[in-house]
């Protein structure tokens, strides 16, 4: 089945079932997983113009990849170094591809012509998961409902809820329940970059315990908390020793996030009812709203989610060079956005969902469109709209499978501001010491307020 005959069929299904609720979708459709479709729910066949390959199962370990001797924490050698572009897309030649071309990112081929371009490398479909999670996926098939108008999910564990999603906002919840870890940390760097290419880097030690994905999760048992979130500033030393914690919730209309934050001037630990929605994410300079960390995160309730179907888009994909040792921090910076030869673009499947601010509700972003891979729900791309109606900003998750795990996750996210010519990149692990890694000691009592302040003041 073409993508445009899927895409077809998903708008004619939203148009019978737009504004309800849908259930399940039946055994006869679900028996699909892991037959047409990956147990993801992706089309595991190539397209037809063999520009797009047919799912063999990605890389599922270290060996697959090519480095059996990779020790969890290093930096992932890149599986397909020897790969070469096949071609160049920048402001000359960008109409041959708009088809293919998300708006945002026709944008910045245009306003900075002189120094933007995108390198299209063959196109690999690296993703995998543990099996347990293509399990779970195939369970919650047929038991997952959308709960609370959408601001919530029932009946799914483990996997993604909605691996044949009906509605955009069941797209939306499979990114945010996608599977990264179980229980994992990392060293990160973050650089709000001016227009001349000036920049501080802000460093972070950020860890998560994935309560949802837990083996031997229950919905019942998960206390409504899917995600445990800690996130330490290291430096500069202005900043130093600010530490957020976040509780996400599963249903987000009987319970909105709960977050807190400790504050080393004070020494106290304070609730922070305002890290949510548009307000300013950390250290960010203003360039990234708090739902922009992880591309998108918390509640949809502000928006109302369209599904538009699934295209051939030109995304980032495979981005091993980002997160190479091999790289220093000032070889990705550049003015006004990523070092391009640095970055890798390729031809996959996404699914196209628009969000539009309710009437009465406010947030910075009037619209937004998303683009979410097929195989992994990893949102890989994103056009920001302001309450003109202009593009804004443009998002971009460069995403690498860590195959010791294995899972498909972003190891670079930019926020480009075509207005001010300044960009937001976070995921600057070059230089650091540990990348991704898990750590199996962590419970769900260290992420406790008691907790961060004893972190905080030892």
């Amino acid at each position: 089945m073409t993508s445009k005959t899927l895409s077809r069929i998903a708008g004619a299904v939203l148009c019978c079932v737009a504004g309800t609720a849908l259930a399940a979708v039946s055994a006869q459709e679900a028996a699909r997983l892991g037959r047409d479709l990956t147990p993801m729910g992706a089309e595991k066949a190539g397209n037809a113009a063999g520009t797009i390959p047919a799912w063999d199962g990605g890389i599922t370990s270290p060996a697959k990849a090519g480095f059996p001797d990779f020790k969890t924490g290093g930096h992932h050698p890149d599986p397909y170094a020897a790969d070469r572009p096949l071609y160049r897309i920048d402001a000359s030649n960008a109409a041959r591809y708009d088809a293919q071309l998300t708006a945002g990112h026709k944008a910045m081929l245009n306003a900075y012509r002189a120094s933007f371009y995108m390198n299209v490398y063959p196109s690999r479909r690296s993703t995998a998961f543990p099996q347990r999670i293509y399990d779970a996926t195939i369970r919650n098939a047929t038991s997952a409902k959308l709960a609370a108008g959408g601001n919530g999910v029932t009946g799914a564990i483990n996997g993604v809820p909605f691996p044949i999603p009906k509605e955009g906002v069941e797209v939306l919840w499979n990114h945010i329940l996608r599977y990264r870890a179980d229980i994992a940390g990392r060293n990160i760097g973050q650089a709000a970059v001016t227009r001349s290419g000036d920049y501080t880097m802000v460093k972070f030690r950020d860890e998560a315990l994935f309560a949802y994905h837990l083996p031997g999760a229950k919905e019942e048992n998960l206390d409504n908390v899917i995600v445990y979130f800690f996130q330490e500033t290291v430096a500069p030393a202005r900043l130093a020793g600010e530490i957020l914690l976040v509780h996400e919730t599963l249903d987000q209309a009987k319970e909105n996030r709960r977050a807190w934050l400790y504050n080393p001037g004070q020494r106290r630990v304070r609730r922070a009812p305002n890290v949510a929605f548009d307000n300013p994410g950390t250290a960010s300079d203003g360039l990234r709203t708090s739902d922009q960390l992880d591309i998108y995160n918390g509640s949809p309730e502000r928006y109302n989610w369209t599904l538009v179907g699934k295209k051939e888009m030109i995304v980032p994909y495979n981005s091993y060079k980002l997160h190479s040792n091999q790289l220093k921090d000032r070889d990705i910076i550049r003015p006004l956005h990523l070092n391009p030869e640095h970055t890798r673009y390729e031809l996959h499947r996404v699914w196209v969902i628009d969000s539009v601010l309710k009437p009465g509700q406010r947030h910075i972003y009037k619209r937004r469109t998303f683009y979410v891979d097929e195989d992994s729900w990893q949102i890989v791309a994103v056009d920001c709209y302001d309450g003109r109606d202009q593009l804004w900003r443009v998002q971009e998750g460069h995403s690498i499978n860590y195959y010791d795990v294995p899972t498909f996750w972003s190891t670079m996210e930019t926020t480009y501001d075509l207005q001010s010519g300044r960009y937001l990149a976070l995921g600057f692990d070059n230089e650091e010491p540990m990348t991704v890694a898990s750590n199996p000691k962590r419970t769900t009592a260290d992420f406790t307020p008691a907790a961060i302040a004893r972190r905080g003041t030892r």
